[in-house]
């Protein structure tokens, strides 16, 4: 039987035995019969890789931290995680940076500490929640690497001038989006500007086979 340790792009927690690209960490969640029994421990929610310097912990450790798995890095984003400042280092130097630069309100210079980015998400969370909608816009106005929710109740990618629904193995044939009307936006407005800036979120392979 699977783990509940999968991360949809509304933060929400979920078992399946499709495997992640990616690995999280939002403190510790799950009891000692490895049952998730929170949502979050903490501000700092973050993106890891999976093979870091030969580390190795064991799933779901009594007392540890709850290993969080991904599909991809935009799903990572869209559920309110960032890049983690030691296993991602780069990628870090690269979000915060262009986050800074984006959200210049939030940061109060250049290089904010992760720990000034980790308030920033976290009330975009709170404020989110429970609905986990950030806020309204039109798909033109939003970039590649930003997750929407349409009146299915699902969960897309924007990528390619189309919409990609979110699964736990991949993404599903594309859509044309609804451009002449307001979606759900599922990634933190303050991510949203940063992908603007010209992060590059790294999305999965399933993303580019297609289109219906």
């Amino acid at each position: 039987m699977p783990h509940q340790n999968r991360i949809t792009p509304f933060g929400e927690i979920i078992a399946t035995p499709a495997r992640g690209t990616l690995m999280g960490n939002r403190g510790c969640l799950h009891n000692g019969k490895q049952q998730i029994v929170r949502q979050y421990q903490g501000k700092r929610w973050i993106i890891c890789v999976l093979e870091f310097k030969g580390r190795r912990h064991g799933i779901m450790t009594p007392g540890q931290y709850t290993e969080l798995f991904f599909l991809d890095e935009a799903a990572a984003l869209a559920a309110g995680h960032r890049p983690c400042a030691e296993c991602s280092r780069p990628r870090f130097e690269s979000f915060r940076a262009l986050w800074a630069r984006a959200n210049p309100e939030l940061a109060h210079g250049a290089q904010p500490l992760a720990t000034v980015i980790d308030q920033a998400l976290h009330e975009e969370r709170i404020a989110a929640a429970p609905k986990r909608a950030a806020y309204m816009e039109k798909f033109e106005a939003l970039p590649e690497g930003s997750f929407v929710a349409l009146e299915d109740g699902r969960a897309y990618l924007v990528y390619q001038n189309l919409l990609w629904p979110w699964q736990a193995e991949g993404y599903g044939h594309s859509l044309v989006p609804p451009r002449d009307r307001l979606v759900q936006v599922l990634t933190p407005r303050s991510i949203v500007r940063t992908l603007a800036a010209g992060y590059h979120a790294e999305i999965h392979a399933a993303a580019s086979k297609g289109c219906s």
